[in-house]
């Protein structure tokens, strides 16, 4: 449901790339009621494209992210999750600056693994609505949804009265 973009201009090996991926799911989907499933995380070396701040060449690395904005989902949610980005960059990538974390509720709408994705704040009724047709893609083997199930019944998500 969000995409996460990490743009760098410090070069990340695999394994920090595979951590901050990591981490990044773990942030969003335990601060908001999101399914692992359904965090993106993408990488962009920007070391050769220009960008600017204040009107001046600049480089630097930034984290952005598209997400589902609602009322379920305060201003003080998304400072804390900016807080959660910083310092899993500062754990992963000590030696490098991270100039920037941007979140932007541009994410309006979306189809992804075969299903229209909810409204913040509406992800437990959504996972209620769908679980049958999870279940059926997690038989036919696709272990992403078998992995889905299982986490959301382990984090006890289906128990909670309305999403984040």
């Amino acid at each position: 449901m969000p995409f996460y973009e990490v743009r760098h201009v410090t070069p990340l090996s695999q394994a920090q790339q595979d951590s901050l991926a990591e981490a990044l799911t773990t942030i969003h989907s335990t601060k908001f009621t999101t399914p692992r499933l359904f965090v993106n995380v993408g990488f962009v070396d920007q070391s050769k494209i220009n960008t600017y701040v204040a009107g001046k060449p600049r480089k630097g690395n930034s984290i952005s992210a598209n997400v589902r904005v609602g009322p379920s989902r305060t201003q003080k949610d998304w400072d804390q999750l900016c807080e959660e980005v910083v310092a899993a960059w500062e754990k992963i990538v000590p030696e490098a600056e991270l100039r920037g974390v941007f979140i932007l509720g541009s994410l309006t709408a979306g189809w992804e693994a075969g299903f229209t994705l909810p409204p913040a704040g509406q992800d437990v009724q959504w996972l209620k609505d769908n679980w049958q047709a999870f279940e059926e893609k997690a038989k036919a083997g696709d272990e992403d949804f078998a992995d889905m199930l299982v986490e959301i019944k382990q984090r006890g998500v289906l128990e909670q009265t309305n999403g984040k």
